[in-house]
C-alpha cells in the first residue's frame, strides 16, 4: 500500500466518489509545514471534505472557537506558538456544545506518547509516515462519531421542543408560557420596564367543532396560532393557554402599546376566512389585556386575573373586540 510521507510532495489520488460518510464535513488541518499542509489539504478535497487549513496552534484554536467552527480536526503535534498537546487541552476547555473529534499527527511512536496524547484530549493518533488509506479510515471513523453526535443532539432538541410546545399549534404550551411569564415578570422588574399581557379566546369555537368536526377545529387553532405569531414582535411570546384560549406576553409594552397590538391581533384573526375542506370558516377573537407598570409590585396570579376580567368584559360586550383592565397590585 502506498504510504504518504509528510516529508514528500507526492499525493495519492483518491476520488470523492469512492464513498464515505463525510459529506459536507469540514476538516481543520493545523500543520506548520507548508508542503505537508498542502498534501493533506489536496487529499481531503479529493475525498469530498471541506477544508480549513492553518499553520499554527493559535490560529487553530481561533477557528475551533468560532460559533460554526470545524468539528473534525487534524492537528500536528509539533507546531509554533502552541503545540498539538496544548491545543488539545485548550479545545477541550472550550466546552463546546458539539464535541470536536481530534486526530493528532506526529512522528512520535512511543507508547507513553500515545498515552499522553489521549490524556490531553485527542480521540485518535496517527504516526507519520502513514498510509493514505489509513488516514482516510480514521477520518471515516471520526465522521461516524460526529454523525451519531448530531443525531443525538437533534433528537434531544426535538424532545425539548415537544416538552415545551403545544403539539397541535406549535406555540408554547401552558406550562412553558407560565414559566415564561414568570421570567418576563422578573426581567420587567429588574429592568424597570412594563409588561403587557393578552388573554385571547376564539368566539363561538364550539359551534365550529359541532358543525364541521374536530378536525376543522384543529385547522382553525393552527391557523389562528400562526396569525398570532405573525402579528406580534419576534421577541414576544405566544402560548396556548388551554382549549381555544391563547396567552400573549409583550415585553416592554405599556397598557397603551398592548391595546394597540391587541387590536391588530383582533383584526388579523378576523380579516380573512380560514379554508377547511372546501368551507370558508369566519373566525373572530375576543381579547382581554392588562399591563404591569414599570415599577409595579409583581403578583403573577393577579396579573392573569385582571387579563381574565378584561376578556370576560370583551365577551359580554359583543365579542370580536379588545377590552382592557388596569392592573392593580
Amino acid at each position: 500500500m502506498k504510504q504518504l510521507d509528510m516529508s514528500t510532495v507526492e499525493l495519492t489520488n483518491l476520488s470523492a466518489d469512492q464513498g464515505g460518510p463525510h459529506r459536507l464535513t469540514t476538516v481543520l488541518v493545523a500543520e506548520d509545514d507548508p508542503m505537508s499542509r498542502q498534501i493533506l489539504q489536496r487529499s481531503l478535497h479529493s475525498w469530498g471534505f471541506k477544508v480549513v487549513a492553518v499553520h499554527d496552534g493559535v490560529q487553530a484554536l481561533e477557528s475551533v472557537g468560532a460559533g460554526d467552527g470545524p468539528e473534525l480536526l487534524l492537528l500536528d503535534w509539533m507546531m509554533p506558538e502552541m503545540d498539538g498537546l496544548e491545543l488539545c487541552r485548550r479545545i477541550r476547555a472550550l466546552e463546546k456544545p458539539v464535541y470536536p473529534y481530534i486526530v493528532l499527527l506526529t512522528a512520535r511512536d512511543a507508547k507513553q506518547d500515545l498515552v499522553t496524547a489521549f490524556e490531553a484530549g485527542a480521540d485518535d493518533y496517527l504516526t507519520k509516515p502513514f498510509h493514505v488509506e489509513e488516514l482516510r479510515a480514521r477520518l471515516r471513523a471520526g465522521t461516524r462519531i460526529l454523525t451519531l453526535q448530531r443525531d443525538l443532539i437533534g433528537a434531544r432538541e426535538q424532545l425539548r421542543f415537544q416538552a415545551n410546545h403545544d403539539s397541535l399549534t406549535g406555540v408554547w404550551n401552558r406550562r412553558a408560557i407560565m414559566d415564561l411569564l414568570a421570567e418576563e415578570l422578573e426581567r420587567a422588574r429588574r429592568n424597570h420596564q412594563p409588561l403587557g399581557v393578552m388573554m385571547i379566546d376564539l368566539d363561538h369555537f364550539k359551534s365550529i367543532n359541532d358543525r364541521f368536526g374536530h378536525a376543522a377545529g384543529d385547522v382553525v387553532l393552527r391557523e389562528v396560532a400562526a396569525r398570532l405569531v405573525a402579528s406580534v414582535r419576534s421577541y414576544d411570546r405566544v402560548g396556548r393557554y388551554g382549549g381555544e384560549e391563547f396567552l400573549v406576553l409583550l415585553s416592554n409594552a405599556s397598557l397603551e402599546e398592548m391595546t394597540r397590538r391587541a387590536r391588530r391581533v383582533c383584526e388579523m384573526v378576523a380579516e380573512r376566512p380560514i379554508l377547511c375542506e372546501g368551507h370558508e370558516l369566519s373566525v373572530t377573537a375576543s381579547i382581554g389585556g392588562t399591563a404591569m407598570g414599570e415599577d409595579t409590585p409583581i403578583v403573577q396570579s393577579r396579573l392573569l386575573r385582571f387579563a381574565d376580567i378584561a376578556l370576560y368584559r370583551a365577551k359580554e360586550r359583543g365579542r370580536n373586540r379588545v377590552e382592557t383592565c388596569d392592573y392593580q397590585p
